[in-house]
């Protein structure tokens, strides 16, 4: 029988114990919010506690900045969409956190119409999306009217994507310029599974929910069990009015989706959307704008409601602003107003103007048409006024950094 050495195992096994240190609990990273108005753009910093915030900007002052976007992939380069006074609908990039921009040489245009045939021209880029972490320097871009379009050089030059703007069904559904919301349709809510570069989402408004997974060779509507307006046809894709969807980062097998006509939640592989947001207090309704979902928990997601009464006034019911969580995937909803104006506070919050952090407790912050950006530390439970005195907000971003 062979020999043991003791003491060379008891070694190996104070190697093997040494190389492999107890994991240590991940440090606090900063979290910056990123907010694109109508007369520019601002970047808050916080601390690691997000207690103290220091403003950056105004940049762009007085230009339209829709959407203002960190790519996730290098946390350091930044993508505007803007539209100018004299440079019109364009794409702006930084590579260095915002410090230096430059206008992209080939912003987002539709394809030159055929002669005789009347073209459409782009008004503003409406929502950028980064592509797969395994495409480094990809980027999609929604825009109004109704286009999709995508840059694989970091933004610099963008080309039609797919089949979607000059498809005769699309175009049908997408209706025509003078449709859909009161700033103009648009395309939004591109969103690439995680999984899968190949497997994407985008919904128009109005022109439904649509998914492929073949890369944009092929795709299909997911309008099922989605309601319309009273009056119209729920059949016709065309009057199918998505405000947002979001993706589970948790469960990318759920989405969940806040609509001119209710709040739904779809669990693949199922293709119908089941609405959720009847449980809502009958006094508040289920009409708003953004949809925001925790990062790790798929069964938790915020809303915030606006006034849906047949005027729409789109402004908060009563002039009380409050967000509302479920916790159970929409079985049951509470409302989190503690620390917001309890009375005569009629805001707007636009479909890209509330986001949540990744952090634990899940930071949540949102903007106002009245210029206001808050925030909450703690999910929802208490708010407080982030920044104030702001132009128009037309989206909120929060991005981890350091």
């Amino acid at each position: 029988m062979a020999r043991t050495n003791k003491k060379s195992h008891v070694r190996k096994q104070a190697t093997a114990t040494r190389s492999k240190p107890a994991a240590r609990p991940r440090p606090a990273r900063r979290v910056v919010v990123l907010v694109a108005t109508r007369k520019g753009a601002w970047l808050f910093h916080g601390d690691k506690q997000r207690k103290t915030w220091r403003a950056d900007g105004p940049h762009f002052l007085g230009q339209i900045i829709q959407h203002l976007v960190l790519d996730p992939r290098d946390g350091r380069t930044l993508l505007a969409a803007a539209k100018t006074g004299h440079l019109g609908p364009t794409i702006f990039r930084s590579t260095d956190f915002g410090k230096t921009w430059k206008e992209a040489r080939k912003p987002p245009a539709f394809a030159k119409a055929k002669e005789g045939e009347k073209g459409r021209a782009v008004d503003h880029t409406f929502w950028l999306t980064p592509c797969h972490a395994n495409e480094p320097r990809a980027w999609y871009a929604g825009t109004s009217p109704q286009g999709l379009f995508r840059s694989d050089d970091g933004g610099d030059t963008w080309e039609p994507f797919s089949i979607i703007n000059d498809d005769p069904k699309f175009r049908e559904w997408m209706g025509s310029v003078q449709d859909g919301t009161p700033d103009g349709p648009k395309l939004h809510s591109i969103i690439v599974d995680p999984r899968d570069p190949k497997h994407l989402y985008f919904a128009m408004s109005g022109g439904g929910i649509h998914e492929t997974f073949d890369r944009g060779r092929t795709w299909s509507a997911l309008v099922k069990g989605m309601e319309v307006v009273e009056g119209f046809d729920a059949a016709n894709i065309a009057f199918h009015d998505p405000h947002a969807v979001q993706m589970c980062p948790g469960n990318p097998d759920r989405l969940y989706q806040q609509n001119h006509c209710g709040i739904y939640r779809l669990d693949r592989p199922s293709k119908e959307w089941t609405r959720i947001g009847k449980n809502m207090p009958k006094q508040i309704g289920d009409v708003g704008f953004p949809m925001v979902v925790h990062p790790r928990d798929a069964d938790t997601a915020w809303v915030f409601p606006m006034d849906g009464q047949t005027v729409w006034p789109r402004t908060s019911p009563d002039g009380k602003p409050a967000a509302y969580v479920t916790r159970n995937g929409g079985k049951t909803w509470q409302r989190l107003d503690a620390g917001l104006p309890k009375q005569q506070a009629w805001w707007t919050v636009k479909r890209q103007a509330m986001t949540a952090d990744a952090r634990n407790p899940v930071g949540l912050y949102l903007g106002t048409t009245s210029g206001e950006v808050w925030m909450s530390s703690n999910e929802g439970k208490r708010w407080a006024c982030l920044a104030r005195h702001l132009p128009e907000i037309y989206a909120v971003e929060a991005a981890e950094v350091g």
